[in-house]
Parts: C-alpha cells; structure tokens; sequence
C-alpha cells in the first residue's frame, strides 16, 4: 500500500463535501479553436470549467484551484504537454489527480510517454462529445473511488494506530496490575507473618485457646467478632492474625479508633458523603466501610461508638449496604467487622449507652483476651522476645536478664500488660547499655490500684518512676532536642560524643526521634543529618 498523506486526504474530503455535485475540469491546450470546442460540449454538464494556454499557468492554477481532472494539450510552443504532466505528478498536492492528455489524430506521439510521465488517457482530435464525457466521467469516477478507498485506507490506519495505543495502554496497565498483585502478594505475606500466629509469644494456656479461635475464625469470613481485653493486652494483634492468616488477606484491613471520631464528622468518616452535602463537602468522600470493601474494618474502642451512628452501623452490618451523606442511592460492601473493646460493654448496654441489638451482631464470636498478670509463665518468653527484637533495632548483641530482674518480672502486676513489658524492656536495654539487665534497671509504675497488688515487689511512687524514665531516655533526647536548636542539626558522631555513648545507641535513638516526627533526617548513611521539623 503506498504511503497516504492523511492531511492531503482530509482538505480533499472537505471539498467533496462542499461541492458533492460538481468537479472542477482544467483543459490545458494553446489553440483556441480547440478550447471552444471542449467548453462549449461541457459547460452544460454541470462542470466547473478553467482554461489556461500553457504549461507554466497550468502549474500555477492547478495548484491554487486543486481541479479534480486535467485535459493536457500534448503539442504546445514552450513546455510541451509531458513535461507540463511530469512537473504537475511533482507536486504532491496533484500527484493523483487524472490527467488526459489531447492530441489529434494527424500528430505523431509517443503515447508510452504519455503514460509513463502520469497520464492516465488520451482524447484525440477532432472531439467526439460522446466520447469526451465518457472518459472524464469514466476517470472522475476511478479517482473518487481511489480517494474513498485512501479514505478508508487511512481509517484503518487511524484506527489501527488507536487499537495498538489501546493495547499498548492494556498491555502496560496488565504489567501494571501484576505488579502491584505481586507487591500485594508480597506485602501481604510480610503483612501476615508479622502479624500471623507466630507474633503470639507464650505457653499459657489461655494463648493456646486465642490462637485455636483465629484458627477457626481465619477460615470463617464473614464472621463478625468482638474482642475483649484490658488495653494493652493485644486485641488489635488478634484483630490482625484473623485477617492476615485468612482468605481476606490480600484487601485491606482498616483499624479505626471509635473514641478517636468526632461526632459532628462521624456519620461522613465511616459512610462518607458526596459533594455538596455539606458546606466543606468540595469532593467526593469514601468512609471507613468503602475503603475496606473486601477486607476487614477494625473498629477498635467500639464502646466509645457515637450514639447516633450506631443505628446506621446496625443497619449496615444487616443488610450489607452504606448511603453515603447526601447520596441519594445506598452501595454494596463486603466488609467483615472485628470490635474491640477495654470496658464492660455489656453494662453499657444494660445503661442504654450502647445499643442491645447492634451488641449482639458484633458479638456474633467473642474472644477475651487475658491480662499479662494472669498468664504469668509468658512473661518471661515475652521479656526474651523484646530483648531479641530491640537488639536487632539497635544494632547490638542480645544481653540476658539476671535473675533478680526475672523475679521482679515475674512478680509485678503490669497494669499496662503486655504494651508496658515491651517498654520497660526498652528502657532497660537503653539504661543497661548493652549490659546483662539488673533489677535496677527495670522501672515499674505503681498506679495504686487497690485490685492488683504486687506482694513481692514494692514499685516506686509513680513521680519517682517517671522521673526515672525520663532521666533514663528523656534526658537524652532532650539534651539532642537542645543540641539542635543551638546547632541546627545533629549526626550519629556528634550524637555519641553529646550522650558519650556508643554508635549503636546513638543511632537508635537518633531513628527513634525520627519515627515518632521529633527530628526529620537529611542526606542517608553516613551523610544522615537530623534537624527539628
């Protein structure tokens, strides 16, 4: 297929469509006797008729009036017929229109050259009217065919240029979707191993009934479930082992924290709203339910729930739709609901602060997860465990726990459960320097409450301890606090030579500020620099 000049194509389209009726007729000839002929058997044929003398004015009018059909004298003074097609065929704006060329039937003339320079007929002389008006229209009508026929060419080049894109377009928006199913697959591998079964530390017998439960409850999906327990105690790691060890693992889970909602906004942060249903209301809105479609929704804290959103989630949980705020059609989602909950949300109910009916479709399964005190023989797998996990963090060798800090362990009543060990740990890691744990080192919190006393241990006051913890890790980081607003920023160098301490510390400390928002780092590595946000 020859190469179709789409833009050429397009102007020729548009005159056809203007003159649908007419074609414009360029005869070509220097004898006027000749030229009354011709004009006088067609210009009642419905032909637009333009006479030129001579090869040169036939250039320079072809290209201005772009005719439709070209009758070429062949034996003209000057540039003869040929050379006048030859230069005409030049011109890409003319090369496909028919020329015919005119001679008479005394004139001795190579016709293959006719042919060969572009000419695509002849007519001889004397003009037989007939004859003239069956070529022309013969010719007019294989060229309109050859141009609807590019037309169409060129359709199916636009429209093969567009499926190529489009595949193009899916081919990369597949790789794209493989991608991220495989980032998903891998993340939500992480996801689960981090959070599976084998996040749950200890031998007591009331972990192994929790972890018989996610089992049962991994493989039930649409099961809603409601866990209790003490804050601290790891509800949301239950709520994240049911999710992450079933079939929903790779959609999203979603915690939210329900004391955390304000009222005024509670209705659009769960459902959420449309455009204009609200003076702030400037875009589109999904809520908590329509982010995790497909997932799990984690409404931790359920017992803060507002009051009037509690009809609204009721309804949701039994029919399996959402009306977000000033939508004026309900959606489908498919969301399994975990609770949670650190009060006694049954007396709450028997107060009317939460509703009866919306209880018992949450606790559709129940799991009470118990206070570090009344699984005691974890305590210590738990203590070795945070040992292991902030070694690795801090970049130094796992150190041991002597046995006076053991019993102490053993013996305190954590009010702040297995959240509490974790950071008692931690300060004392920090405070031991990478040395075996003393009792001194560990730091206790005595609430003073009068339903878990701690018979072999005496805490100190709560000012004293938190006056410990702060001269323990609060003093460091406020000296690194001050260092940087006097200098501008800090290093892991001068860091270790503020605190004298060591490279790992240092570094630990200096990341820690920076995950909690205290510092922003700059540069990475060696060339990390810390400065206040």
């Amino acid at each position: 297929m020859s190469k179709i000049n789409l833009g050429l194509l397009f102007s020729q389209k548009l005159k056809y469509q203007m003159n649908s009726k007419s074609a414009y007729v360029l005869i070509v000839d220097d004898a006027p006797e000749n030229l009354e002929v011709l004009i006088e058997q067609l210009e009642n044929t419905g032909f637009n008729l333009s006479v030129v003398s001579n090869g040169e004015e036939a250039l320079e009018l072809a290209n201005q009036i772009m005719p439709d059909i070209i009758l070429l004298d062949v034996m003209m003074p000057g540039m003869d017929g040929f050379e006048t097609c030859r230069c005409l065929k030049q011109l890409p704006a003319l090369h496909d229109i028919p020329i015919i060329f005119i001679t008479a039937l005394t004139e001795q003339i190579d016709k293959i050259t006719g042919f060969k320079v572009g000419g695509v007929d002849y007519i001889t002389k004397p003009f037989q009217y007939e004859e003239v008006l069956v070529r022309i229209n013969t010719h007019l009508t294989l060229y309109r065919q050859k141009f609807e026929l590019d037309e169409k060419n060129a359709a199916l080049i636009l429209a093969n240029r567009k499926l190529k894109q489009e595949i193009n377009l899916r081919q990369q928006a597949e790789d794209a979707l493989q991608t991220a199913d495989a980032q998903l697959s891998a993340l939500s591998q992480q996801e689960a191993e981090h959070w599976g079964i084998a996040a749950f530390i200890g031998q007591s017998q009331s972990i192994k009934t929790i972890l018989k439960d996610i089992r049962r409850l991994q493989e039930a999906e649409k099961t809603s479930v409601l866990i209790l327990g003490e804050s601290g105690t790891g509800k949301e790691l239950v709520a994240r082992a049911i999710h992450f060890g079933g079939v929903r693992a790779k959609r999203p889970f979603i915690p939210v924290n329900c004391s955390a909602i304000p009222t005024e906004l509670a209705d659009s942060l769960v459902f959420g709203h449309m455009r204009g249903s609200f003076s702030d209301a400037v875009n589109n809105h999904k809520g908590h339910f329509e982010v995790a479609h497909g997932g799990t929704l984690f409404l931790d804290e359920i017992g803060e729930m507002p009051e009037k959103l509690q009809p609204k989630l009721l309804r949701t949980l039994e029919d399996g739709q959402i009306t977000p705020l000033g939508a004026t059609q309900s959606k489908a989602v498919d969301v399994r609901i975990i609770a949670a909950t650190n009060i006694d949300l049954q007396a709450k109910v028997g107060t009317e602060k939460f509703r009866k009916d919306l209880y018992f479709r949450l606790a559709t399964y129940t799991i009470t997860v118990p206070p570090l005190r009344e699984r005691k023989k974890d305590i210590v797998l738990l203590a070795e465990h945070f040992l292991s996990l902030f070694a690795l963090e801090m970049g130094q060798k796992k150190t041991m726990l002597t046995q006076p800090a053991l019993i102490a362990l053993e013996n305190y009543h954590f009010p702040g459960n297995v959240r509490e060990l974790k950071n008692i740990i931690e300060h004392a890691l920090l405070h031991s320097g990478g040395k075996p744990i003393k009792r001194d080192h560990l730091h206790f919190v005595d609430f003073k409450s009068p339903n878990h006393a701690s018979p072999q241990i005496q805490p100190r006051s709560a000012f004293e301890a938190f006056q410990s913890v702060d001269t323990v890790v609060k003093s460091d980081e406020a000296k690194i606090i001050l260092y940087v607003r006097i200098h501008g920023s800090i290093n892991n160098t001068q860091c270790r030579h503020l605190l004298a301490s060591y490279f790992q510390r240092a570094s630990y400390l200096l990341k820690k500020m920076n995950r909690e928002g205290v510092l922003v780092r700059e540069g990475e590595r060696r060339w990390a620099k810390y400065r206040l946000p």
